[in-house]
């Protein structure tokens, strides 16, 4: 447990180390080597899908084994080093302040007014169309994503490593890379993206809903409308596209007084997706500064319930 302290820490300060290796660039780096080697002998809609299926079961499989096998060997030699190998995937894991620097970036772009470099930040964190986005369709932009990543980006990463320590919590950040990459329903990948995106929406059912609770909770720790944030969730949290991601977009609308959701393009494509939250006021940037203090409240608070459920596991 020491060591999930040690790696949330380690984010809180330094964040995403950028010019280090990182093992979701590795991950990354797999999984679109077995895409190109795969479309070359694999053309119908079945061969797409089983092929699919194998690779999210090999990019898994090898993202714990990995580690699993590696922390064994490294036990045998030096506690020490066991300690340090276990805590830097799991600080691998979380990405609570790289979601705080991209969010504030953005923000700071639309403050100057800068209207095409927001627009351009806004382009490397989501998957929409951005460059007809006004002001507030960028907040809402910033806080969609936010909001989601609380759970995928933190959360999650911490449910998986209380259960399972490193080996688990880097098998989830497979099963999310997998996601980002190949899950999507469009013609592409619609067959070869299915088993990653059926995976990542079950190993996300759980964390979402902590999530939720987590940023409500929040929502009363920091003075923010806590009443409507559980509301929403119980009203709009199932509204999503997604079985997962209503439920923090849901928590941080009614925590905030906004309405997330509806019309977004993707690739020229419009996508209506439902509303969530009141339109209490319109979306403001400095919107953006209150979603990442809603996120950090809900780290804390999640990060503090997982400890002590843990002891008292412990402890029986």
């Amino acid at each position: 447990m020491f060591q999930i302290w040690i790696a949330n820490i380690l984010d809180l300060i330094i964040g995403d180390p950028y010019n280090m290796p990182h093992p979701v660039r590795i991950i990354g780096s797999y999984i679109n080597l077995f895409e190109k080697a795969i479309r070359k002998v694999c053309k119908g809609s079945n061969a797409l899908r089983i092929a699919g299926v194998i690779l999210t079961i090999s990019t898994v499989s090898i993202s714990y084994g990995a580690v699993y096998f590696i922390l064994k060997f490294s036990q045998s030699i030096s506690q020490w080093l066991y300690f340090i190998l276990s805590t830097v995937p799991m600080y691998y894991c979380i990405a609570g302040k790289c979601l705080h620097k991209e969010a504030y970036k953005i923000m700071k772009a639309l403050i100057q007014g800068d209207m095409p470099e927001a627009r351009k930040l806004l382009s490397y964190i989501v998957g929409r169309d951005t460059d007809k986005l006004d002001e507030r369709e960028i907040a809402r932009g910033v806080i969609e994503t936010v909001s989601e990543n609380t759970s995928d980006g933190i959360i999650a990463p911490l449910f998986y490593m209380f259960i399972g320590g490193a080996p688990l919590a880097m098998a989830y950040k497979a099963i999310n890379t997998l996601d980002s990459m190949v899950g999507y329903k469009n013609d592409q990948y619609k067959d070869f993206g299915w088993a990653s995106a059926k995976l990542d929406d079950i190993a996300n059912y759980i964390p979402a809903r902590i999530t939720a609770l987590c940023m409500v909770a929040g929502a009363f720790m920091l003075g923010m409308d806590y009443k409507s944030s559980f509301r929403i969730v119980l009203r709009d949290g199932r509204k999503h596209l997604s079985p997962n991601s209503g439920y923090p977009e849901a928590a941080a609308a009614g925590a905030l007084g906004i309405m997330l959701g509806g019309a977004n393009y993707y690739f020229g494509k419009l996508v209506v997706k439902p509303t969530i939250g009141d339109k209490a006021k319109p979306i403001e940037a400095k919107d953006i500064k209150q979603m990442v203090m809603l996120m950090y409240a809900s780290w804390f608070i999640d990060l503090m319930f997982f400890t002590s459920v843990a002891c008292f596991l412990r402890g029986i």
